[in-house]
């Protein structure tokens, strides 16, 4: 028998926050308790080095709404909210960071968000209390490049104070670091996303785990998302157009070679355009191929595992739900 449903799930990612968690329990549960809801925390030891697991260890043992996962290892924020997703039982799941930068008061300004009709809220740190130059100033280029590629507007996407609904979080899987594009990977799913202004504090205890080295791997981590929201389910779109194009400029250079050739009789065994013009037919073909796997792999993974190419939100009449 599954276990039961409950209102909430706060799902809390921990790396070397020994001296942050009594504190951040503490808030948390009055907070959650002011909210008259039924609810569960999901806290996500992701390979802390410190003496964090103990304190959970003994945080959990004092309240048994408590569940503590260890990960053998760092695996990374995105793996340790995805842990938690796994064993989310609530309807709504709520992240939040355990630094107490987010403030646990503000999930019920996300919550009435969500029972207002929206499926995915944001929170976002207006005012921002970190560094300007290797924390606000990457994220703010950050914020802008993943709103323009996605079409997802959203001031803040590396806030970790978000409310989903449960359905949004069943049908998405995360991997390497894209717990950020949460919002732009459900908004193939139609979903109706705002955001809202939070409150954020600066870091008291431990060091920020976020560099400026991250912007990097965020702009990778922008072209997947921009290829599986484009061309995840038809990859040879993409593939094949660059392929036709970058053959079809080398077939043009291949004709004025011929007319050189034939025509005005000149020497074109040593041009580096003829080597250009046999590299581009070859590197297009290439493409073409790849776009050809491409469709064979898609096809395999939704078809083997009976996945729909499309996500429905409700259904009604002819005996639905009967």
């Amino acid at each position: 028998m599954p276990p039961a449903a409950i209102d909430l799930s706060v799902v809390i990612p921990v790396l070397d926050e020994a001296e942050n968690l009594p504190a951040l329990a503490e808030r948390l549960t009055r907070s959650l308790e002011a909210l008259g809801a039924s609810y569960e925390i999901i806290v996500v030891d992701d390979g802390s080095r410190d003496n964090s697991f103990a304190i959970l260890r003994e945080l959990a043992r004092a309240d048994a709404r408590m569940r503590v996962v260890r990960l053998r290892r760092n695996f990374g924020q995105t793996a340790a909210f995805s842990a938690g997703f796994d064993r989310a039982r609530g309807r709504v799941v709520v992240t939040l960071d355990a630094d107490l930068q987010n403030d646990p008061d503000d999930i019920g300004m996300l919550l009435e968000k969500i029972d207002q009709g929206y499926d995915v809220v944001s929170g976002w740190r207006a005012f921002r209390q970190d560094p300007f130059l290797n924390r606000r100033l990457p994220s703010m280029i950050a914020n802008w490049l993943i709103s323009r590629v996605t079409g997802v507007h959203l001031h803040d996407f590396g806030c970790s104070l978000k409310a989903y609904r449960a359905e949004v979080l069943a049908g998405i899987r995360l991997y390497g670091e894209l717990h950020r594009f949460i919002p732009a990977i459900a908004s193939w799913q139609g979903v109706a996303v705002t955001e809202l202004p939070v409150h954020h504090a600066p870091r008291r205890f431990g060091r920020s785990k976020y560099g400026i080295g991250r912007t990097l791997r965020v702009i990778l981590d922008l072209i997947t998302i921009r290829f599986l929201l484009s061309y995840g389910t038809r990859p040879m779109q993409i593939f094949g157009l660059l392929g036709l194009s970058i053959s079809g400029l080398g077939f043009l250079l291949g004709l004025y070679l011929t007319y050189a050739k034939l025509v005005a009789g000149e020497s074109i065994g040593s041009r580096p355009l003829l080597m250009l013009a046999v590299l581009l037919i070859v590197v297009g073909v290439q493409l073409v191929t790849m776009g050809l796997i491409g469709e064979l792999v898609v096809r395999t993974y939704y078809e083997t595992q009976a996945k729909a190419i499309y996500v429905v939100r409700e259904e009604l009449g002819a005996g639905v739900g009967s």
